[in-house]
């Protein structure tokens, strides 16, 4: 049986031909054939002419995922093999060292940036945990974990296809093993010489924020060279599992409160700052609303040396960027307030429907209504290991920025 052919409007065939990877349902004029969800389909324009092949999702707005535009290039086995075997070539990162060691935790896979939509494979130590985003995927996913098996030999492949994301694709939430061992509870990851302990079954993403590798490091280190390290206070809201706290902390600064909603993501932080042979004061784990905490350090006259914001993705869609705008605008304005004269705010946005300009538009939105002033000392982005195709650009998703603020 052939390939379905789906046919492009006119005005909606310059996207595809500068290879933009996702074809809405608008951009259709007429669907020729009857494929079922996940088949390939032939991308044409109106005269005929080939442009793209890609999967079909007739549940999803995004109803073509677009993989090749090579008429000739069959899409077998082999093809998936080269694609995965590129993009984990192109992880550098492997072969980095440092003083203590390789790091052994980083994405390996960033799905439509390394030209497989939807898929996801993240390194953390000895195990790979994948994340089948869209139905093409899903449908593929045992072919593509044995290609894994046969290229890198993990101990062992856990599926975190649990995101929000599936639901646009029509598909039920799936995790377990998919090849090899279960990983265990906890494994413990490799980081700039960095330890941290990581929950892959129910952490956040697929257990660790990966993409702010570089970011930590950058801010962390910040203080290694300043006299008066020892008397600094850092404030990490939506602190997580401690990952900027614990390179904090390696530039000896005085104390980093540690601010979280989840009790369970504060108690791994705890263990994860001990791991590197910190104190852990009670007080500095602080289990609550940051929205809320921020106002009572305002009211109780708290000041801070730097605060680091990294929220949650406040915006899920378009639709929703105006309230995202409004969440963005308030812990910024809070923080300006809390921060000394010369202080540091570390602010991140990973909501890919809000620009990075329009979060620089928001930042200075809030530092104006705070009555400061603020440099942009940095922009900050993800990480090297999760690439962003220049025919994407929706795969730069994280946006900061590291502001002096007087």
């Amino acid at each position: 049986m052939s390939e379905a052919v789906a046919v492009i409007h006119d005005n909606r065939l310059r996207a595809i031909r500068r290879r933009h990877p996702w074809v809405f349902s608008g951009a259709i004029m007429r669907l020729d054939g009857d494929p079922a969800p996940g088949d390939l389909v032939t991308v044409t324009d109106g005269a005929g002419e080939f442009l793209a092949r890609g999967y079909w999702n007739p549940h999803s707005d995004i109803r073509i995922r677009l993989v090749t535009w090579c008429e000739d290039e069959s899409l077998d086995e082999a093809f998936w093999r080269d694609r995965l075997s590129r993009a984990i070539a192109g992880r550098h990162v492997e072969n980095r060292t440092h003083d203590l060691g390789t790091a052994n935790a980083y994405r390996l896979v960033n799905a439509e940036s390394d030209g497989i939509p939807g898929l996801v494979v993240d390194r953390y130590g000895d195990w790979l945990v994948v994340q089948a985003l869209t139905l093409g995927i899903a449908e593929r996913k045992d072919m593509l974990a044995d290609l894994l098996v046969e290229l890198l030999s993990p101990a062992g492949i856990y599926e975190r296809s649990d995101v929000d994301v599936r639901q646009k694709e029509g598909l039920a939430p799936e995790t377990g093993v998919l090849r090899g061992e279960a990983p265990p509870e906890l494994i413990e990851i490799d980081e700039n010489g960095r330890r941290f302990l990581v929950d892959v079954r129910q952490g956040h993403k697929t257990g660790f924020y990966l993409d702010q590798r570089e970011n930590r490091a950058i801010i962390g280190d910040w203080f290694r060279s300043d006299e008066r390290a020892s008397q600094r206070t850092v404030l990490n809201a939506f602190a997580y599992t401690g990952g900027f706290a614990v390179y904090a902390l390696g530039s000896l600064v005085k104390r980093v409160i540690n601010v979280d909603s989840s009790a369970e993501a504060l108690a791994l932080a705890r263990r994860n700052v001990a791991l590197n042979g910190y104190r852990t004061d009670d007080d500095d784990f602080v289990e609550g609303d940051v929205f809320q905490v921020l106002r009572y350090y305002r009211d109780a006259g708290q000041q801070f040396d730097m605060i680091i914001l990294d929220p949650p993705k406040f915006a899920q869609s378009p639709r929703q960027v105006e309230n995202a705008a409004r969440g963005y605008k308030d812990i910024n304005l809070m923080a300006f307030r809390l921060l000394r004269p010369g202080g540091l705010l570390a602010t991140f946005s990973c909501s890919g429907a809000v620009t990075a300009d329009l979060f620089q538009k928001i930042v200075f939105s809030a530092v104006l209504d705070a009555g400061r002033e603020a440099q942009i000392i940095r922009w900050l982005a993800q990480a090297p290991d999760h690439p962003v195709a220049l025919t994407f650009p929706e795969g730069g998703y994280l946006k900061g920025l590291l502001c002096r603020v007087w």
